[in-house]
C-alpha cells in the first residue's frame, strides 16, 4: 500500500547532492515551499570525501557561493590565490586539458577588461562532502525538508501538479507543483517524464580508485600518458586514476576486482613490477556523452547529472550542475509566486516565458562541455592521430596566448549567455557575470547579491534611474545601490540579475537608454499573464 502525503510542496527535488541542495537553497531564499528526496540514506561516503571526494570549483561556481555568503564556509578567503595581472615566473597548476598541465602563472588577467582582482577571482578544491554540509545546513535553516531513504520510482503529471512514488522501506508519494530531476547519470525523472537523451557513445572505460601499490615509487606523479589510454597518480593521498580505450567494454559490467585492476596497470606501464597491494574503494565511468533534449517536460525540469553526462575530463561537470542550480532556482522561483498572485484573478495565470530560459541559456553550455570533453578524449587516444593532436595541445598550451586561452576555459571566465537581438543585448558584458567592484567603503558586489534580489547599481547616482526602480514595479525583486567604485570598469550603470548576469549596462558618459532598462527589467522582473 502506498502512503500519500496531503501536502502540495511548491518544488520537490529529486537528488540532495551539490545541484540539488543548491536549487533548494535558492528556492528556500525566496519563501518557496521544498521537499528534497534523496535514495542514499546516510549523507556521509567515501566516495564524497578525499581522496575520491575531491572536486575543483571553477570561476562560475566560486561566484554562486560568493554570491550567496557561502564562499567562507568553504575556503579560509585570507589564503586564497590572488591572481594579480601579468605574468609571473615559476609554474603553479590551474589545470588541465587531456592531462597537459594548464600554468596558472601564464594567467594575465589584462586580458580580460570586466574580471576584477577579489576574493572569487580563482579557481579552488573543495570536497562534496564538505559541500554537502555546508548546503545541508543552510538549507535546512530555511526550513527546506529533506527526506533520505526515498528512492524516485514513478512520476506522474497532470495540468497542476507532479506526483513521486518512491520506493525504500515503505511506499510513498509526494505531490509538488514543479519536480526537479537532480537525481544523477541515470536519474530515474528523466527516464519516467519521457525526456529525449542523445550524444555519442563511449570509448574508454575509466576506473577512480584509491588503492595501495608496491613500487609506487616508480611511476611518475600526475598525469601520465599510456600505451592504453592515461594514468594519474595522485601520490600525496593515495588516489589513482586509470584510463583505457577498451570500447568502455568493463563499465559496470562485473565486479572491479584487485585482479583486474592488476591487468589494466600492467597493460597501461608495460611491465608487471608494480603490485596493487590493497583496493580500499573503486568504481568505474566512461567517456558516454548525453544531454536532453529539453530541460523542461510540463512541470518537470532536469538539472545537473540528469541533463547532461560526460567524461570528468577537465572537471566540469559538478560546475556546470552548479550553473545549472544557480540559474534555474530564481526564474522558477518567480514563476511559482507570479502564478500564486494571479490565481484569483483569471483560470488561466501559467507564464512560462522566464522559466524557459533557463532552458535556452544552459542547453548551449553543457553542450559546449561535451564537446570540450570530446576533444580531450580525441588528445588521448592511444593512436597516431591522438598524438599528433596531443602534440599540437601540448604546444599550444606552452604559448602565454595558449595557457590564457585554456585558463579562460577552464575557469569559465568568458562564459556568457545571449540574452537577445536588440542593440541593447550586444555590449559584451550583457549576459555575463558581473565584474566583483570594490566599492568606496571597502565592500564588493558580491555581499550585496547574498539575498538573492536583482541589483540596480548606479555609479553615478542619477535620480531618473533610481525612479525606474524605487518608484516602480520592482520592489522586492531589484534593489537600487548608488555607491562609487574603485575601479568601476568604464561604466555608469548596470542591471544584474539575482545570479549575478549582467541584463543592461551603459558605458561612462554615454547616454542613459532609460526605454532599455524598463526592457530589461520587464524582460527578468515582470511575468505576463497568459
Amino acid at each position: 500500500m502506498t502512503k500519500s502525503t496531503s501536502k502540495l510542496y511548491d518544488v520537490v527535488i529529486a537528488g540532495a547532492g551539490p545541484v540539488g541542495l543548491f536549487l533548494a537553497y535558492e528556492l528556500g531564499l525566496r519563501q518557496i515551499s521544498v521537499l528534497v528526496l534523496e535514495r542514499t540514506t546516510e549523507q556521509d561516503s567515501p566516495w564524497k570525501s578525499g581522496p575520491l571526494g575531491l572536486r575543483g570549483l571553477n570561476i562560475q561556481s566560486i561566484e554562486a557561493f560568493y554570491r550567496r555568503g557561502l564562499l567562507g564556509k568553504l575556503f579560509n578567503l585570507d589564503e586564497r590565490p590572488q591572481y594579480q595581472p601579468g605574468k609571473k615566473p615559476g609554474f603553479q597548476f590551474g589545470g588541465h586539458f587531456a592531462g597537459i598541465k594548464i600554468n596558472a602563472n601564464q594567467f594575465d588577467l589584462q586580458r580580460w577588461k570586466y574580471r576584477l582582482p577579489g576574493p572569487a577571482l580563482g579557481p579552488g578544491p573543495t570536497t562534496m562532502d564538505q559541500l554537502e554540509k555546508v548546503l545541508t545546513e543552510r538549507v535546512e535553516s530555511l526550513g527546506v525538508k529533506i527526506l533520505r531513504g526515498r528512492s524516485v520510482k514513478s512520476i506522474s503529471q497532470d495540468e497542476t501538479s507532479v506526483t513521486v512514488e518512491t520506493e525504500g522501506g515503505n511506499v510513498e508519494s509526494f505531490r509538488g507543483k514543479w519536480l526537479v530531476g537532480c537525481d544523477g547519470g541515470r536519474s530515474v525523472v528523466r527516464k519516467e517524464a519521457g525526456f529525449g537523451f542523445v550524444g555519442t557513445d563511449a570509448q574508454f572505460t575509466g576506473y577512480a580508485t584509491h588503492i595501495e601499490i608496491e613500487g609506487r615509487e616508480k611511476l611518475k606523479p600526475g598525469f601520465n600518458v599510456s600505451e592504453t589510454g592515461m594514468y594519474i597518480n595522485v601520490v600525496q593521498n593515495g588516489a589513482f586514476h586509470l584510463l583505457e580505450f577498451d570500447g568502455a567494454s568493463f563499465d559496470r559490467s562485473g565486479d572491479i576486482t584487485q585482479d583486474h585492476l592488476q591487468q589494466v596497470l600492467d597493460r597501461a606501464i608495460g611491465r608487471t613490477d608494480v603490485k596493487i597491494t590493497k583496493v580500499h574503494h573503486a568504481s568505474s565511468y566512461t567517456d558516454r556523452s548525453m544531454q536532453a533534449a529539453n530541460y523542461r517536460k510540463n512541470r518537470v525540469l532536469l538539472a545537473g547529472d540528469a541533463a547532461h553526462i560526460h567524461s570528468p575530463l577537465g572537471a566540469q561537470g559538478l560546475n556546470v550542475g552548479l550553473g545549472d542550480a544557480m540559474n534555474l532556482g530564481w526564474k522558477l522561483a518567480s514563476t511559482i509566486q507570479h502564478d500564486e498572485c494571479q490565481e484569483q484573478k483569471t483560470e488561466n495565470t501559467h507564464d512560462l516565458t522566464l522559466l524557459d530560459t533557463y532552458e535556452s541559456e544552459r542547453h548551449p553550455i553543457a553542450a559546449w562541455v561535451l564537446d570540450w570533453t570530446r576533444a580531450q578524449v580525441t588528445a588521448l587516444k592511444p593512436d597516431a592521430f591522438g598524438r599528433a593532436t596531443r602534440t599540437l595541445m601540448e604546444d599550444l598550451i606552452k604559448t602565454d596566448d595558449g595557457a590564457n586561452l585554456f585558463i579562460d576555459r577552464v575557469w569559465g571566465l568568458s562564459q556568457r549567455y545571449m540574452l537577445g537581438e536588440e542593440p541593447r543585448h550586444a555590449h559584451p558584458l550583457v549576459g555575463s557575470s558581473a565584474p566583483d567592484f570594490e566599492f568606496g567603503d571597502g565592500s564588493r558586489l558580491g555581499s550585496k547579491l547574498e539575498e538573492g534580489r536583482g541589483l540596480l547599481l548606479d555609479f553615478g547616482k542619477n535620480s531618473e534611474l533610481e525612479s525606474v526602480v524605487v518608484q516602480g514595479k520592482y520592489h522586492g525583486k531589484v534593489d537600487y545601490l548608488a555607491l562609487e567604485a574603485k575601479e568601476n570598469c568604464g561604466l555608469s550603470a548596470l542591471l544584474i540579475r539575482p545570479d549575478g548576469i549582467v541584463a543592461w549596462v551603459v558605458e561612462d558618459n554615454a547616454e542613459h537608454d532609460i526605454d532599455g532598462l524598463k526592457a530589461a527589467l520587464g524582460e527578468w522582473f515582470t511575468l505576463r499573464i497568459s
